[in-house]
């Protein structure tokens, strides 16, 4: 894609990103999405329908191809809209019991569909679907590595984006914990996606997150599973459609790696302990 339609896609990100924030803000369910953060603030989760939105548009107005920018659409609207089901209906008593993927598994057992299965079983599909459509993208059927596998290879290749799509969703929702910091993770994996024929995807998320950050730096807004959702799995998309099999399946297993670590390792803590990048996620962030 040329520089000038990455910059489309880039401001088309920001501004879709502010009009939709400030469209359900001002909305009749505004108040059903009300908040208190982890500083006893009260905040709004419209900046998650709004970042699913802005991300997801901008992202396939700078996908290249029709079948890349259905990918885009797919997997941010599919993500957003799973993860605002599960900020609204999770957020429900009987809902909070169900922790973790043991414990929506364990529910299930007991015969107790919980928002936050819904939410993993959606992103999952969602990603599915972005990545049956990249396989239908001829820049993206083009890799040198694709080229040498039959039918089963290459139903392999699309579970792997799909593990690829679902799991960038879940790492960057799994950073959602402190104003910011999920948009910076955000900014920073969408830097090095920018570049090649698939940076387009990458450059309307990244915009979206940057119109949106100082926002969630004041407390104003959290981006919920909605907005964290959306934007891991668009990034998910561009950096599916730039690797080949081997590499869809070494990000996946560095995914998997990081997942099962968040099951016993605080990355809040590991960020704090870590000199550079606690800089880093106090980056303009209010302290009083």
């Amino acid at each position: 894609m040329s520089r000038w339609g990455r910059l489309l896609a880039a401001g088309a990100g920001a501004v879709a990103a502010r009009y939709v924030l400030r469209e359900v803000r001002t909305a009749p369910v505004a108040p059903a999405l009300e908040r208190t953060n982890f500083r006893g603030r009260t905040v709004t989760l419209a900046a998650g329908p709004a970042l699913a939105v802005g991300a997801a548009g901008a992202g396939a107005l700078g996908a290249g191809s029709g079948p890349a920018g259905a990918a885009a659409l797919v997997a941010g609207l599919g993500a957003g809209a799973v993860g605002l089901y599960d900020d609204v209906v999770g957020a429900r008593p009987e809902q909070k019991a169900a922790k973790g993927f043991a414990g929506h598994l364990a529910a299930l057992r007991e015969g107790r569909v919980t928002a936050g299965l819904v939410k993993i079983v959606g992103v999952g599909a969602a990603g599915l679907g972005a990545a049956a459509l990249l396989a239908a993208d001829p820049r993206v059927v083009a890799h040198p590595r694709r080229q040498r596998h039959g039918g089963l290879g290459r139903a392999v290749d699309v579970l792997l984006g799909a593990g690829v799509v679902a799991g960038t969703a879940n790492l960057v929702n799994l950073l959602d914990l402190r104003p910011g910091r999920a948009l910076k993770a955000g900014l920073l994996l969408g830097a090095p996606l920018a570049r090649g024929p698939h940076g387009g995807i990458a450059v309307g998320a990244a915009s979206a997150a940057a119109g949106l950050l100082r926002d969630d730096l004041d407390e104003t807004v959290m981006l919920g599973d909605s907005g964290a959702n959306a934007l891991g799995a668009l990034l998910g998309v561009s950096l599916a459609a730039r690797t080949g099999p081997l590499g869809r399946a070494g990000v996946l297993a560095a995914l998997a790696g990081l997942t099962a670590a968040s099951e016993r390792v605080s990355f809040t803590q590991v960020i704090q302990r870590t000199p550079i990048l606690r800089e880093l996620d106090e980056l303009g962030r209010h302290h009083d």
